[in-house]
């Protein structure tokens, strides 16, 4: 049996830092698609038996979020950042040969921990259809998500527009968000001091009597 996080449209969660699904609507206000806007997604169509079928997001077990400690992992007080899924959607589109075009859009938070600091931060973001736990397409984005100097998080979205499930799996087929590997921070490039002038010892030789 699977186990993990099923995010359903319009369910917040009560787990911090879990991720809230959405509908459509709600990227095409936040990636500015209102008008003349092409980048949003449109509003996912009312699901009846007729319709096609478009499951929630799903999850899995560690899954969900990637922490950096100074030191070794598990003391929260040396906890630098963490990046969560802040917000999920989907929308899928039944083509006229039985395949279903399946777009998903991702919000990605950074949370700066009590040993954080401001600064910009990557996290690989996958996005996959499954068929019977088997992987039918997957693709894999690097999100840099900044923090800017004096706050305590940041945040960033990619949408993935070219999913495609075959007709013979468009029924059935699950949509899955993972975030995996450990998020690192870009430090600033800091210039090299010039390293300090060594004054040449003298030596003198004692004159011949």
């Amino acid at each position: 049996m699977r186990r993990g996080l099923i995010i359903f449209a319009g369910l917040t969660l009560a787990v911090p830092g879990a991720a809230r699904a959405e509908s459509g609507g709600f990227f095409k206000n936040m990636f500015g698609g209102g008008e003349g806007g092409s980048s949003s997604l449109t509003a996912p169509r009312a699901q009846d038996p007729d319709d096609v079928y478009c499951p929630p997001v799903f999850v899995p077990d560690g899954g969900a979020a990637i922490q950096a400690f100074a030191g070794a992992p598990g003391d929260k007080t040396r906890l630098r950042h963490q990046i969560v899924f802040a917000r999920l959607s989907r929308e899928c589109k039944a083509r006229p040969d039985g395949s279903v075009a399946v777009r998903v859009g991702v919000e990605l938070r950074a949370l700066l921990g009590p040993a954080g600091a401001a600064g910009r931060f990557e996290a690989p973001v996958t996005i996959a259809v499954k068929y019977n736990e088997q992987p039918v397409m997957a693709r894999t984005h690097r999100v840099a998500v900044s923090v800017p100097t004096g706050a305590v998080q940041g945040e960033a979205t990619v949408i993935e527009n070219d999913l495609s499930v075959p007709a013979d799996k468009a029924t059935g087929y699950d949509i899955e968000v993972t975030l995996a590997g450990a998020a690192r921070a870009k430090p600033a490039a800091r210039r090299r001091k010039p390293a300090p002038a060594v004054a040449a010892e003298q030596s003198e030789t004692p004159a011949d009597p």
